[in-house]
């Protein structure tokens, strides 16, 4: 991409990310089946390629908010008629949505005693991280749940956006620092930037794939 593109690409991110001046972040207005879904709608296409191309057995989800993103992901296995959606968080919240392919595990995404209680002795076909977007708390995540990924499966690291990349640039590290700095000692992961392909993402550098 040309400089000048970038630049027409990061400001509309950030316009889109903030929402236009009076009016709430369209993020927060975002609904999947009437509940809550947190997610750009374009990370939301990549993720139903993903799992088209990849038919998981197993999506661990961190991060659950009310349901909304786990309920997308499970009609999405509807549609291949296999597979289960696993959401981790630390706090319940009423209503959630309720499918047949969805379990909700409550606790820490960064406790091991919960991972292994969530995957069962499991690898996953696609694992989401979107919980606390700290950079510590999600290194430790990918510490736990990353041997966890199958070869060919996927590992998204979102909000790396935050921290100036494009957005909110005095966020502290997070996402993004953190996947820089688990990259260089993991080559069994790669950036796939073509998962960036409709410009707009919140996952900057954070689709990744386990290659070997």
């Amino acid at each position: 991409m040309k400089p000048d593109e970038r630049a027409v690409v990061d400001a509309f991110h950030r316009l889109y990310y903030e929402g236009p001046a009076g009016e709430e972040r369209p993020h927060k207005r975002t609904r999947w089946m009437g509940y809550p879904c947190l997610k750009c709608p374009l990370d939301l296409w990549i993720y139903q390629e993903l799992i088209v191309e990849l038919r998981p057995r197993l999506i661990v989800e961190t991060g659950t908010y009310f349901g909304g993103s786990a309920l997308f992901l499970a009609q999405v296995l509807d549609a291949l008629g296999e597979g289960e959606v696993v959401t981790i968080d630390v706090e319940e919240r009423s209503p959630r949505a309720t499918h047949p392919r969805i379990r909700y595990v409550r606790g820490s995404s960064a406790d091991p005693a919960v991972v292994e209680a969530a995957l069962g002795g499991r690898e996953a076909g696609l694992v989401i991280l979107d919980s606390d977007h700290s950079r510590a708390h999600v290194a430790a995540e990918l510490a736990l749940l990353a041997p966890r990924v199958r070869v060919g499966g996927y590992l998204i690291v979102e909000d790396s956006n935050v921290n100036g990349h494009p957005v909110w640039p005095h966020y502290g590290d997070g996402p993004f620092e953190a996947v820089r700095d688990f990259l260089p000692g993991h080559p069994e992961f790669a950036v796939d930037a073509e998962r960036e392909k409709f410009l707009l993402t919140y996952n900057p550098g954070g689709y990744l794939k386990r290659i070997r």
